[in-house]
């Protein structure tokens, strides 16, 4: 899966917790999402301390959006290794919650079918 096929994929599935997603679609849209965030803190003026404007009130929309997205993609990677997608609370942790889950996002997926559901195609 490439990068813009991961990016509509993740968008088209926005809201979807089950199934499986393969490393690359989970790995592009991370990037993705960097990219954006980086776009939306330029554009809105996050980067020179100017907030409460109408600009940062959308960027936050947005990426509350990316937010929910980035989970749904993330419980599918973690069902991919064959473990549960509330694995993601492990990011509440401060330091270290996050590394651990991107550990484990790392890891290669199952093969053949798990509890979650086929393997994905790409």
């Amino acid at each position: 899966m490439g990068f813009g096929e991961a990016i509509s994929h993740n968008f088209n599935n926005i809201t979807n917790f089950e199934g499986r997603a393969a490393r690359p679609e989970f790995w592009w849209w991370i990037l993705a999402v960097w990219i954006i965030n980086i776009i939306i803190a330029a554009v809105t003026g996050t980067f020179t301390g100017n907030t409460g404007s109408f600009l940062s009130i959308i960027g936050t929309i947005i990426s509350i959006i990316l937010v929910l997205a980035t989970l749904a993609v993330g419980s599918r990677r973690l069902h991919d290794t064959g473990k549960s997608g509330w694995l993601q609370l492990l990011y509440l942790i401060p330091c270290v919650g996050w590394i651990v889950v991107f550990i484990l996002c790392a890891q290669p997926g199952t093969p053949g079918d798990n509890p979650y559901g086929p393997a994905p195609t790409a």
